[in-house]
């Protein structure tokens, strides 16, 4: 990282670049780009020595980690996904009231005595005791959905990693069930997929993070406390 010059990292695409950029405009700090808006990198005018870097929100939390951005803008279900060793390099300075979505686990609408964890555990059972294998849940969070399953007492799964559409998974054999992140749940309704009651692993939303690597800390602060009004 280039000593004198502030690395932000923000959100490369969809509803929370948006939403992050508003934070930038509300404060006249327009972002501006030499290449237009396919360009990864833009800078501020009113701000010397900033350049703005668009990154997967996944990459975002990784690249504070790292100390090789000084800001980031991302979600708190993927900062709570990474690691622990990642989230120790990581300070969270403001929640915002946008990218709410909640982490939940969904299972197919057919399995209708299926209601609650402490029903799940009981399928759970009978699948390695009936069909001698575990039960398959896919997911793209696998550290958070292992913890919360394990602290409800459901030890009984297999985690499947999922690239693409989570929630065709049950439809395509790669898993009988999914954990994943929805802010209305109409997209799991429409796929014939329905929430535990008691399903929901973690409530989400953007987040401003700082990484604690960063070496401009009194500009940094500055800009924290622009970001941070409300």
């Amino acid at each position: 990282m280039t000593k004198n010059i502030i690395n932000i990292g923000l959100p490369s695409k969809g509803r929370l670049k948006h939403d992050t950029i508003s934070i930038f405009k509300k404060n006249k700090l327009n972002i501006y780009s030499e290449r237009g808006e396919r360009d990864l990198f833009g800078y501020i005018k009113k701000i010397p020595n900033v350049k703005i870097i668009y990154l997967h929100a996944r990459e975002c939390i990784e690249q504070l980690s790292l100390g090789n951005i000084d800001i980031g803008f991302s979600g708190y279900d993927l900062f709570k996904e990474s690691e622990v060793n990642v989230q120790n390099k990581i300070l969270i300075r403001k929640k915002y009231n946008f990218g709410n979505a909640n982490l939940v686990l969904a299972i197919p609408d057919l399995w209708i005595d299926v209601q609650t964890l402490l029903d799940l555990d009981e399928v759970a059972d009978e699948f390695k005791k009936k069909k001698k294998r575990l039960l398959r849940v896919a997911t793209k969070y696998p550290n958070l959905t292992r913890q919360f399953l394990y602290s409800k007492g459901v030890t009984q799964f297999q985690l499947v990693k999922s690239l693409g559409s989570t929630e065709v998974a049950p439809f395509t054999g790669t898993a009988e069930m999914i954990s994943d992140i929805t802010s209305t749940g109409d997209t799991l309704k429409a796929n014939n997929l329905r929430i535990l009651k008691d399903g929901e692993i973690l409530k989400s939303q953007a987040c401003l993070m700082i990484s604690k690597k960063s070496s401009n800390k009194k500009r940094i602060k500055n800009l924290i406390k622009i970001f941070s009004k409300k």
